[in-house]
């Protein structure tokens, strides 16, 4: 999950991004930030990986040890292939684009149980795109489509030294507890069967 916190209210004095370059035609799904920041949502596909691998190089290596809880320097190719290499049923990864369509600045995994009766999340932010107000956007449109696809309960696992992680979350409406066997951890809940305006 990124290091961005929502602070009960929108980002202070975020400005909409200009970028330096053409805005493409998309398939992907357009979202804005209350910060008034553009971007684009799509599943990932193989094509991506080229990008993706480009993507983590902007990662800090906080927020790559908050994602995947472990102190590696970079995203090893057998990762990126499992990333990648999804069924778009019970696991899908989201990639947010800048409004070029080719760069990636934010990705939210989903890995389900079969019966879908719960999925745990996980999303990081590329460093130079914090502070844009994204953050919460994207996180409102994974749980749509993870409701979408029959999904019944999202679970995040955070580091404790996540704490803007932690708190955006809760704001969304995750529960949080202690994590079994894991004192360093804090798991997080989001009932899926719930009105999406309880969300």
């Amino acid at each position: 999950m990124p290091s961005e916190t929502r602070s009960g209210s929108q980002p202070q004095q975020a400005a909409p991004i200009k970028p330096h370059h053409s805005v493409t035609v998309s398939n992907s799904t357009p979202l804005t930030a209350r910060s008034g920041f553009e971007f684009h949502v799509r599943p990932v596909e193989p094509a991506d990986k080229e990008a993706f691998a480009e993507f983590f190089t902007h990662v800090s290596k906080e927020d790559l040890r908050f994602r995947f809880f472990s102190g590696m320097p970079e995203v090893r190719e057998s990762l990126l292939d499992s990333l990648i290499n999804v069924d778009h049923d019970t696991k899908e990864d989201y990639l947010a684009f800048d409004i070029d369509d080719k760069t990636i600045i934010a990705s939210a995994m989903i890995g389900a149980k079969e019966d879908k009766s719960e999925a745990e999340v996980a999303i990081v932010v590329r460093s130079d795109y914090k502070q844009r107000g994204m953050s919460w956007t994207f996180l409102k449109y994974v749980i749509g489509e993870a409701r979408r696809k029959g999904i019944k309960k999202l679970t995040s696992l955070e580091s404790r030294d996540n704490h803007d992680a932690i708190e955006l979350e809760k704001e969304m409406g995750f529960s949080a507890k202690a994590c079994p066997g894991d004192s360093t951890l804090v798991l997080l809940e989001f009932d899926l069967t719930a009105s999406p305006d309880a969300g």
